[in-house]
């Protein structure tokens, strides 16, 4: 089969350390056939180093790209809904990086988008493509409603601490401020949409929510399902700190999250039963191929314990997340991490941020 052609709209940092090389490992599946990025000198030194990658300058332009398939929209998060949508309708599926968009009627309108154009769009939730994920999955279904609490936690370091010593980034300081103005004017309403501000600590949360946070949501969701009411949401620090209780009914899932300066990546979830807890460890994104690992810890008899660690596999995340974008492509496999599905995101941000009002 021909490879697919890929588009690549925003080719920041995202797109180039983890999407590329992703792409490049599935080379049998995927060619990048066209880029475009709103600074001329990134998008030109980029397709520099990839034969057969035209830059464009407009995404207008790189739509029209016979060669194009399916686009990357990697651009600024306020811009996601506009340019995915842009794309659907000029006949190109979809890989959308998280977050998917900014407010609901955006998902909403993104929903529409792809039923009426029959556009493959799937979102960049790659924690949800780790086989670990898929196990922790398994075994929490197997314990059935036996769940007597859960826990959610990511506390990083500024990501510069990964990226510095593994990548050279190409950066460019000649964006158009037209653009810069878009993204900006785009961002602020939907902040104040959703956090009735643009700046401060509600606003920070807001945007923290949106960018590390969806992941660790759509983990949640992922694999104990959707939760029935926000409980309580409390910030500190300015906003760079905050915990969120979750309703399950029979059970809680207390959420905590924060930036720090310390150069280590604590992300995982645990989901606490009365003879087994399950807990699924992630690592940084931004080195490559550190597998997510999963933990059992079990009762043994009366008075034992077993522990049992699984690391299914090496393989990147953002590989098997493209992986299954090619399957629903070409094969009609489905997809998890769909619109419907990032739309629950969207809907959780905005009952944390009302509850964060009170």
């Amino acid at each position: 089969m021909k490879p697919l052609g890929i588009g690549l709209i925003g080719c920041g940092m995202v797109t180039q350390h983890l999407h590329i090389p992703a792409l490049a490992q599935l080379g049998e599946r995927f060619a990048v056939r066209a880029l475009y990025d709103a600074s001329p000198s990134v998008r030109g030194q980029l397709a520099a180093r990839m034969p057969g990658a035209m830059a464009h300058d407009s995404i207008g332009a790189l739509l029209d790209n016979p060669e194009v398939d399916a686009v990357l929209v990697a651009s600024p998060s306020a811009l996601h809904a506009p340019h995915a949508i842009a794309a659907m309708r000029a006949g190109r599926h979809v890989l959308i990086e998280k977050p998917m968009c900014m407010t609901l009627p955006e998902a909403d309108a993104l929903a529409t988008a792809a039923q009426e154009t029959g556009m493959i769009a799937q979102i960049g939730y790659m924690r949800r493509h780790a086989p670990a994920f898929h196990e922790a999955k398994r075994l929490i279904a197997a314990d059935g409603a036996d769940i007597n609490m859960a826990r959610l936690r990511a506390i990083i370091g500024p990501n510069s601490a990964f990226l510095k010593p593994t990548a050279a980034i190409i950066a460019g300081d000649d964006i158009p401020p037209e653009s810069l103005v878009e993204a900006a004017e785009a961002s602020a309403l939907a902040t104040r949409a959703v956090a009735r501000t643009t700046e401060g600590p509600r606003a920070f949360v807001h945007m923290l929510l949106l960018g590390l946070s969806t992941h660790d949501l759509s983990v949640m969701r992922g694999l104990i399902g959707m939760p029935g009411r926000v409980l309580s949401a409390r910030h500190r620090r300015d906003g760079r700190f905050f915990t969120v209780d979750f309703d399950y009914g029979d059970f809680i899932c207390h959420f905590e999250t924060g930036i720090d300066r310390i150069a280590r990546f604590d992300a995982s979830m645990e989901v606490l039963s009365d003879e087994r807890v399950i807990r699924l460890d992630y690592d940084t994104p931004f080195v490559r191929h550190l597998p997510a690992t999963l933990r059992v810890t079990e009762a043994e008899g009366e008075a034992g314990v077993k522990e049992t660690f699984h690391q299914p596999m090496r393989r990147d995340a953002f590989v098997a997340e493209w992986a299954s974008f090619h399957a629903a492509i070409a094969e009609g496999a489905a997809i998890d991490t769909d619109i419907a599905d990032a739309r629950q995101d969207l809907l959780l941000i905005e009952r944390i941020m009302a509850v964060l009002a009170r």
